[in-house]
C-alpha cells in the first residue's frame, strides 16, 4: 500500500525533515509575511506556509535534510513530489542523496533559476539498497 505523507509546513516542519534544519537559513513563512514573492503557496493561498530562504542567505546556500529512509526495493519504491519556486537568476535547487555508508552526497536532480517567479512541481524516484537521507 502507499504510505504517502503530506508535508505542508502549516504547523511546523513535517515528520520527514530534521527539526534542527530551520537554523540553517530556512524560514517558515507565508505570502503575507511582507518578504516579497511568492505571495501565495502553489495553490494560490496567501495564508498557507512554505519554507523560504531567509533574506540574509541571498548569496550563500542552505540545506534541508530528511530523516533516514529505509532501503527501497520492488515493493517499496520511494517517490518524492515537491513544489518549488526560484526567484533569482543565480538560484539553483539541488536534490542530493546520501547513503548510510557514504560520506558524500550524490546530486540526483537540479534546476536553476531560468523559469522565474512561478511555482513548479517535480517528482523524483529514489532507489537505494541501504538507508539514506535526501
Amino acid at each position: 500500500g502507499s504510505s504517502c505523507e503530506k508535508c505542508d509546513f502549516e504547523t511546523d516542519l513535517c515528520k520527514a525533515l530534521h527539526e534542527s534544519n530551520l537554523q540553517s537559513g530556512w524560514i517558515r513563512r507565508n505570502g503575507r509575511s511582507g518578504m516579497g514573492p511568492p505571495y501565495s503557496d502553489h495553490n494560490g493561498n496567501d495564508s498557507a506556509y512554505f519554507l523560504s530562504l531567509s533574506p540574509e542567505m541571498r548569496s550563500s546556500s542552505a540545506t534541508l535534510r530528511t530523516n533516514v529512509f529505509l532501503p527501497t526495493d520492488k515493493e517499496h519504491v520511494c517517490q518524492i513530489t515537491f513544489h518549488y519556486w526560484i526567484s533569482q537568476m543565480s538560484g539553483t535547487l539541488v536534490v542530493g542523496l546520501q547513503k548510510l555508508s557514504e560520506d558524500t552526497i550524490t546530486n540526483i536532480w537540479q534546476v536553476s533559476g531560468e523559469l522565474q517567479n512561478q511555482w513548479k512541481a517535480n517528482t523524483i524516484t529514489i532507489n537505494s539498497t541501504e538507508n539514506y537521507e535526501v
